[in-house]
């Protein structure tokens, strides 16, 4: 499936395959931009993707699927026109144009923009392979590994659900700041759930990982197979779960994966368009004390192969390594082109898109707070009765007020300084900023997740990285089923 062209030069990829030249495109973005228009951008995808899963040792679907279109957008003030197709000619190009053009603006006289190849400042996943070059009976066999690894963990292990996806997309943008630059961006993500029973007794274990690396990295040091194991504890441990309890208490967050509170309970708070619209809990509080001065919060898309990693965001400009909150002060905020330029503030690459079809808009990348000097043992110690989350599954977060709800999947009462009991039905409960400002101490254990993050936002889904060192937090209301 790939070719020399379309994994290392992905603009002449784009040009050759619709029959394009760098003159069509300056005269496009030339037209688009005509008259008061501030920005234009032309967005180009070619995406293959491929996946499979499996159920009750039976290889139940397997799908590939390839997109390919582009979208045109123009911007005049606070105005965005925006048109896409997915057949990708000289003339649906002028078509998508002249759309975008006149519901952002009216249309002008057209003019030339001139438009120069560029390369990525940075090069996060340069690949021997494209994931894509996986043969199908690796991946298959992949599975049937999973399916055969978690049975044999433990006799309780009643049933094994595992999928497989790879992809590869190619992107070029165009836009009348005079930027040409194209990016190959593979995908690969496994996930695993495995099914206790114990009598009427069954509950869930999920795990998973990838990035954007090559099929292999799944087998390397068996990565494969302590994906697997880790949801067959999962589940195991659920089977011996009491009722959580109900209260306000001292919880501890276990490092990696937590941090998808992090992301959905402040991060979001944190996009550039929110506050531009002062409807997040932290408009207007640059410089000011938002969080516990333990607290400094990252946002990072430059992280080698990290799955919320780019080269380039979805408006061709370099991602950075963003400080939000540096010791409990508010420095930045995440941000696009349309939204940085109307704040005054500077690009942070991180204007994202879920497809051609989409428009872009401030999205976070690689999200997680800075380690701290605190040991997990000492941070656990100094609890006398508590919660530890050390895995989450759903939750749901107001940004305008930073309220949230979040269920721990795997948690355990934690008891004169210890971690003991598995518990169920446990809720997080509270409030962003506040949470913030209640963590009392941060270990030196960070981690970022295995590389399952996906962010949903508007109805677009992306994905994501997020990381978290061990934190204690004083006084949060956990949702239980246990009183007291």
């Amino acid at each position: 499936m790939a070719s020399d062209v379309t994994t290392r030069e992905p603009v002449r990829f784009f040009l050759e395959r619709f029959g394009l030249t760098e003159q069509v495109l300056e005269q496009i973005v030339g037209t688009a931009i005509a008259r008061r228009a501030d920005y234009a951008d032309l967005y180009f995808e070619f995406r293959t993707m491929q996946s499979l899963s499996m159920e009750e040792g039976i290889v139940k679907t397997a799908n590939q699927h390839i997109a390919q279109g582009v979208g045109v957008r123009v911007i005049a003030g606070d105005k965005t026109g925006y048109a896409y197709s997915d057949d990708v000619s000289v003339e649906s190009l002028r078509l998508a144009t002249r759309s975008a053009q006149a519901i952002a603006y009216e249309s002008g006289e057209s003019q030339a923009v001139a438009v120069h190849r560029t390369t990525p400042t940075h090069d996060l996943y340069a690949l021997t392979r494209s994931p894509l070059e996986a043969p199908l009976t690796d991946q298959v066999d992949l599975l049937n590994r999973i399916d055969i690894a978690a049975r044999g963990h433990n006799a309780r292990i009643k049933n094994v659900m595992a999928s497989v996806g790879v992809e590869q997309k190619l992107v070029l943008i165009v836009s009348s700041a005079g930027l040409v630059v194209g990016d190959v961006q593979p995908l690969v993500r496994l996930n695993v759930t495995c099914i206790a029973e114990d009598g009427t007794n069954r509950q869930q274990g999920t795990y998973g990982g990838g990035g954007r690396v090559e099929f292999d990295f799944l087998m390397q040091n068996d990565r494969y197979l302590r994906f697997t194991r880790a949801a067959a504890d999962q589940a195991l441990r659920n089977l011996q779960a009491v009722d959580a309890p109900a209260g306000t208490m001292t919880v501890v967050l276990g490092p990696g994966w937590p941090g998808v509170l992090l992301h959905e309970a402040i991060g979001h708070g944190l996009e550039g368009d929110f506050n531009r619209k002062k409807t997040s809990a932290f408009a207007e509080l640059l410089g000011q004390p938002v969080a516990s001065p333990l607290c400094t919060v990252i946002d990072d898309g430059t992280i080698a192969n990290r799955r919320g990693s780019l080269n380039v965001d979805d408006e061709g400009t370099p991602t950075g390594r963003t400080v939000l909150i540096e010791k409990g002060i508010l420095r930045g905020y995440l941000q696009d082109r349309l939204n940085a330029r109307l704040m005054g503030m500077p690009l942070t690459g991180n204007g994202r898109r879920e497809s051609f079809a989409h428009i872009p808009m401030p999205r976070m990348t690689n999200t997680f707070m800075l380690a701290g000097e605190s040991t997990p043992e000492d941070i656990v110690r100094s609890v006398d009765r508590g919660l530890y989350a050390a895995y989450f599954g759903g939750g749901q977060v107001d940004i305008t007020n930073g309220k949230f709800v979040f269920s721990a999947s795997e948690a355990y009462l934690i008891e004169a300084g210890e971690i003991t009991r598995p518990v169920k039905g446990a809720t997080l409960i509270g409030n962003g900023p506040d949470v913030l400002k209640r963590i009392s101490m941060v270990g030196n254990d960070l981690h970022l997740d295995e590389g399952i993050g996906t962010c949903g936002k508007d109805g677009q889904s992306v994905p994501v990285g997020v990381g978290l060192p061990t934190v204690r937090i004083d006084g949060l209301t956990v949702g239980g089923t246990h009183a007291g």
